[in-house]
């Protein structure tokens, strides 16, 4: 399938390999796993870099495969992180430094296209997380608004 908002249709990339098990070299032990996911999830970590952390420094290469589950439904499970899902808070920060660039640069119509992009990017997993419950019916995106909604 064609990329949403790119000129390339193309499908190339990498993907992990179709395996179910674990390899014998990594680290398997699932209470001390999910310590280190609560534990580095309290310090400020998002899931991505949890995730980085475990395969680079602790020989975890997936944790779905050892847990069954994402680092983000575990931190979910135990309450860790802020209020709005990671992706959709990546989108409003860079929904944030387009803004601030516009602001000194309004004749920019290439970033005014692509604050565009954003900001239905960000209408459409709104849409997805009201439905599945993880935001409030009530959330609207408001561009006024948006610095006092990025943590």
């Amino acid at each position: 399938m064609a990329r949403m908002y790119a000129g390339s249709k193309g499908k190339s990339g990498s993907t992990k390999p179709h395996t179910g098990v674990a390899p014998e070299w990594s680290n398997t032990d699932v209470s001390a796993i999910n310590s280190l996911i609560i534990e580095l999830g309290k310090s400020g970590h998002t899931s991505a870099q949890i995730g980085t952390i475990l395969r680079d420094q602790h020989a975890v290469p997936d944790v779905r495969t050892v847990l069954g589950k994402r680092v983000s439904a575990i931190l979910l499970e135990n309450e860790i992180g802020g209020s709005y899902p990671e992706d959709m808070m990546n989108l409003m920060r860079k929904a944030v430094t387009i803004i601030e660039h516009l602001g000194t640069n309004r004749k920019d119509l290439h970033n005014k296209r692509a604050l565009e992009l954003i900001e239905a990017k960000i209408r459409r997993l709104a849409k997805y997380y009201i439905s599945e419950g993880r935001l409030d019916s009530e959330w609207k995106y408001k561009r006024d608004q948006l610095r006092l909604m990025v943590e």
